[in-house]
């Protein structure tokens, strides 16, 4: 048998492995500023690019596509050369994909300081920047099918399958999610409107954590758990039914995010089904994770990297078995537009991810570098802090998810609600402040281990190209009567890659196309009309300062928020809304129906000075609205892009679109003049305040329909 010799590339490892460093800091400190902000105003400090609303979505970025998504590539690079028996496919794409991914962190972080965002959440990178990484992600593929065809190996193994899987879904994920018009260089607008983008955006949303966020750190798992405990993977056909089942049934689970909302009931339904679902292959692969651990429980007492590990996985079954939970709509109607949400989310950020994540980190250094780890005692001192720091930070987020829950719906022995929305914030504040104490501790966790992991490069050296050798492959399926069933796909990497599409592609197949085709899903409202140019510059500016991450524009059937917010909302609202705007938690009140409910002087003096209009409210003040003016530049493009989009302006209208927009600025200011309110000609606290009073408006406005047409 012929032996070939190669060498394994271990310096694009490296590079993944540093970056996967620096910006899990970054990203947890960035993390830790709006855990402050979220309880002291003054934390805002005053400057629109440090406001919550800005900093949040880099936060979110910064974890998931910068912290863990140079994870990923790290534990991919390492892994999938030594389980295909040869080297990456092409080190000059291994170079480009990790220089464009960190540009296109620098630009995302640039961007959406500077207010440049679509408005959706874990999608708010603009036109530009989607394409970027579209193109960045076709290069790691292009790579890692290269890597996987020329391999010396010819069984696939089961961490390989969930690489694919991410590739290909991701891919599908992303470029149906991104279709979007610009409209200027660095702008756009949702290709999709109202029910139709919610849905689109969550089956976005929750699959790009079901497909970044799990299955390829699934797939990790599979390689680095075996490795560090020195034991094979408990179960081989569990993996299998892990794996399929898995993949099929997530892409189905994005409608629980809009229960009770104007999504049909058939789409909720869907979502409610299949999430529950969900189950049982979430807890297969958590299963076959601790149950490889088997008979080295002693090894695990004494080894921190096997401690991360235990935690990471049984994190990883919490949040997967709660995910299902909060999809049942009894559940739902308690903790969705709750902190309970973000609780969920930080078990699985936190425990799956980052422990995962510190674990890899401390098990693939000291071999990279051919040096022991500097100090075993330090990883254990990490792995006890970063335990305590998540213990304090979800446990009171789920105190505040529930008591926001129990305020919000509480009546008198009257009938009238029992709180205001402010008493609800107020009494939660110091869960708030517990929640950044345990951030505080999670993050020291990382500093420690950002010391040890210095210190052990500094003792060692790097073998950037790692000797190995193995048997040339003469062909990469194995004779006929040696098959396991599974393994005629397993051999066929391309068959691995359509199969994996077909099965996520179902799904979406099924829950999109029938939203889109059928009219009478998304009924229209003759009343609902499209946005006047200055209310379309304040939406605009609504979204730029990030205030759907802190308001919701979606009132639920229930009788608690008809009596807080007023008329429950109707689907046919929302079709000129390009992005939709029902947000996902309500730090603040929910904006569905705000408009004409206070005059402009309140707007006017509450985007200056919050506490002043709402004592005690930790709503940071917005006051460059009243210098910067409202580019009216742009305002043609814009009504030409909407009405391409569909929105039914008249013909030609964008030529005198700016002559509308200033004579409603005016009346606005004249208007704010005869309270001795001083605004600035065409500035855009104008057209905010212009967006605000039009929330709602159509449908309370709206002629009621007679007795004799109800009874027609």
């Amino acid at each position: 048998m012929q032996v070939e010799k190669f060498y394994y590339d271990n310096r694009i490892v490296k590079q993944f492995a540093f970056a996967t460093i620096l910006w899990g800091v970054v990203g947890m400190l960035a993390g830790l500023l709006i855990a402050v902000q979220i309880y002291l105003p003054a934390a805002n400090f005053g400057l629109p690019f440090t406001t919550f609303g800005r900093v949040r979505p880099v936060h979110t970025n910064a974890v998931i596509f910068a912290f863990v998504g140079n994870g990923i590539f790290m534990g991919v690079y390492y892994s999938l050369q030594r389980l295909c028996k040869a080297r990456m496919f092409s080190d000059l794409l291994g170079k480009i994909h990790f220089w464009g991914w960190q540009f296109i962190i620098v630009l995302a972080a640039v961007t959406l300081l500077a207010g440049y965002t679509s408005g959706k959440e874990y999608a708010e990178l603009e036109w530009p920047i989607d394409i970027l990484i579209a193109l960045i992600w076709i290069v790691f593929g292009i790579n890692m099918f290269g890597t996987i065809i020329k391999r010396r190996e010819s069984h696939l193994y089961v961490a390989i399958w969930f690489y694919i899987a991410t590739w290909i879904t991701v891919t599908m994920l992303h470029v149906v999610n991104s279709f979007e018009l610009p409209f200027s260089m660095l702008k756009s607008y949702s290709f999709y409107a109202g029910v139709q983008d919610a849905l689109v955006q969550w089956w976005y949303g929750h699959n790009a954590v079901a497909f970044f966020l799990t299955t390829p750190y699934l797939g990790v798992m599979y390689y680095f758990l075996p490795k560090a405990a020195n034991r094979p993977v408990y179960s081989y056909r569990l993996s299998i039914i892990h794996f399929w089942a898995l993949i099929f049934l997530y892409i189905w689970a994005g409608p629980h995010h809009l229960l009770y909302t104007a999504l049909p009931d058939w789409a909720q339904s869907l979502g409610t089904v299949f999430s529950i679902m969900l189950i049982a292959p979430s807890w297969g692969g958590m299963l076959n994770g601790l149950f490889t651990l088997r008979g080295a429980w002693d090894k695990v007492r004494e080894d921190p990297i096997l401690k991360f590990m235990v935690v990471a996985i049984t994190c990883y079954g919490m949040s997967t078995f709660e995910g299902p939970m909060l999809s049942i709509k009894s559940v739902n109607a308690i903790t969705h537009f709750t902190d309970w949400t973000i609780a969920h989310v930080h078990v699985g950020a936190l425990g799956w991810n980052g422990f995962l994540t510190f674990a890899i980190l401390y098990w693939l250094i000291p071999r990279i570098y051919n040096t022991p780890l500097y100090s075993k005692k330090l990883a254990t001192n990490h792995f006890w802090i970063g335990t305590i720091g998540i213990i304090l930070y979800t446990i009171p987020m789920y105190w505040a998810g529930f008591t926001q829950a129990l305020m919000w719906k509480q009546f008198t022995a009257e009938g009238t609600l029992k709180f205001q929305f402010l008493e609800t914030v107020t009494h939660i504040i110091p869960m708030y402040i517990t929640r950044s104490i345990g951030g505080v501790l999670y993050l020291s966790g990382v500093f420690i281990m950002v010391y040890n992991i210095y210190k052990t490069v500094k003792a060692g050296s790097l073998v950037a190209d790692e000797a190995a050798e193995a048997p040339a492959l003469a062909s990469h399926i194995e004779p006929q009567s040696k098959q396991y069933w599974h393994r005629w796909i397993e051999a066929r990497p391309i068959q691995m890659l359509l199969f994996s599409l077909v099965a996520v592609a179902i799904g979406g197949i099924l829950e999109l196309v029938p939203t889109f085709l059928i009219k009478s899903n998304i009924p229209t409202i003759a009343a609902v009309k499209p946005y006047t140019p200055l209310e379309l510059q304040g939406r605009d500016i609504y979204i730029r300062e990030g205030c759907y991450l802190c308001h919701s524009q979606m009132v639920r059937p229930f009788r608690d928020e008809v009596a807080r917010y007023g008329e429950y909302s109707k689907a046919g609202e929302f079709v000129y809304d390009h992005p939709f705007q029902w947000g996902s938690k309500r730090t603040g009140p929910d904006l569905a129906r705000v408009g004409g409910k206070y005059p402009d002087s309140w707007h006017f003096n509450h985007m200056q000075d919050p506490q002043s209009m709402s004592p005690g409210s930790i709503m940071p003040s917005y006051t460059w609205l009243y210098e910067n003016k409202i580019d009216t530049a742009i305002t043609p493009a814009k009504i030409r892009a909407m009405t391409t989009l569909g929105v039914p302006y008249e013909k030609g209208y964008d030529l005198k679109a700016n002559a509308d927009l200033m004579e409603q600025a005016k009346k606005i200011q004249t208007g704010l003049k005869t309270e001795k309110l001083e605004a600035g000609a065409n500035t855009e606290i104008l057209a905010l305040i212009a967006y605000l009073q039009r929330i709602g408006s159509d449908i309370k406005n709206a002629p009621k329909p007679t007795v004799a047409a109800l009874t027609n």
